[in-house]
């Protein structure tokens, strides 16, 4: 009777663990974002909001940022073990920290946002049209990390440019009142902000810099290195389960967008779903993207835009592209197709 009695007990407590295991396997990941909580960052809140971060054992918080380039050192220190920033101020940022081996593990933004914004009224048509302007930069912007490489493509004469240093709430403002002639950021940020001050839409006037020389990257997931050593297969899972949130929001971003909403509650909800739809546009799909999937990158256009980098900026411990990326932890092909 007693062996009957242990036996439904062992059995009663297996029972019991294998009903608390999901529970028990989630594993909290603390995620940084660049910046707020708008329409582009709907397919982490879309893994989140369908379980796929769940599903692979991952409890998933996002936090937002102070933009593209600052975050990078949150993500090298440990404060944050997974971070989506500027593959390029990456690249710099290894090489003024080459013990650090923070390393990028999904492109997210296959061509970068990078842009020039200004209005029609100030006839700035083309980017030689800057020179004898005033062009306000935040300096923590991923936009004007690359302006020195901008700026050598298109023959601009920089003496000739006033930088201005402004902050990211005032830098839409200050164009739209005149005070600055142009402003360098995001072009999902800059468009759909200066539409919100007044601007109408025909007046708004933005530079790709993806479309005048510069063959760089975008952001991408980064992660710390120390934590991807010693936590394989939740990198792998992170990378697994955002792949499957930005799929859903390529297909259905009208309902996409209503996981943003949900946790930004302030914001406008048409202008939102504007933003996300012009940076999956612009930026997430791209012929690339359409002809081998999500996620990856052309190692040897990574490398040239570590050369492109080179063209303005002085390396000391110069990084390959394969210092910067790696493939290790994208699922196969077939799962990051659209």
């Amino acid at each position: 009777m007693d062996r009957i009695k242990l036996f439904g007990m062992l059995a009663g407590a297996a029972a019991a663990a294998l009903t608390a295991s999901p529970v028990c396997a989630q594993t909290d990941v603390k995620f940084a974002l660049d910046w707020k909580f708008e329409g582009p960052s709907a397919p982490y809140f879309v893994a989140i909001d369908k379980g796929y971060y769940k599903a692979e054992g991952l409890n998933v918080t996002v936090d937002s940022g102070p933009g593209s380039v600052a975050g990078i050192a949150r993500v090298a220190a440990g404060t944050y073990p997974i971070g989506f920033f500027d593959i390029n101020s990456l690249v710099k940022f290894r090489d003024q920290n080459p013990d650090k081996r923070v390393q990028a593990v999904l492109m997210m933004y296959d061509k970068p946002a990078f842009a020039i914004g200004t209005t029609a009224k100030t006839g700035i048509a083309k980017p030689k049209d800057l020179e004898g302007r005033v062009l306000g930069a935040p300096a923590a912007d991923g936009a004007f990390a690359q302006w020195k490489a901008f700026v050598k493509e298109n023959g601009i004469d920089e003496s000739k440019v006033k930088i201005e240093n402004v902050g990211f709430p005032v830098r839409e403002p200050m164009l739209a009142e005149g005070k600055v002639d142009a402003i360098t950021g995001f072009s999902f940020s800059m468009y759909y902000n200066l539409l919100q001050k007044g601007i109408k839409p025909d007046d708004i006037k933005i530079m790709l810099m993806a479309d005048y020389g510069l063959v760089l990257y975008g952001n991408a997931i980064i992660v710390n290195p120390d934590y991807a050593k010693a936590n394989p297969k939740i990198v792998a899972g992170f990378v697994r389960a955002t792949i499957k949130g930005v799929l859903d929001t390529i297909k259905d971003p009208d309902t996409a967008i209503k996981s943003v909403m949900a946790r930004n509650e302030t914001a406008d909800p048409k202008i939102e779903l504007d933003r996300l739809k012009m940076s999956l546009r612009d930026n997430f799909v791209t012929p690339w993207v359409k002809a081998n999937g999500f996620g990856g990158v052309d190692m040897a256009r990574l490398a040239k835009s570590i050369d492109q980098i080179g063209l303005t900026y002085e390396f000391k411990n110069r990084p390959t592209a394969e210092d910067i990326f790696t493939s290790q932890y994208l699922p196969p092909a077939a799962e990051r197709r659209l």
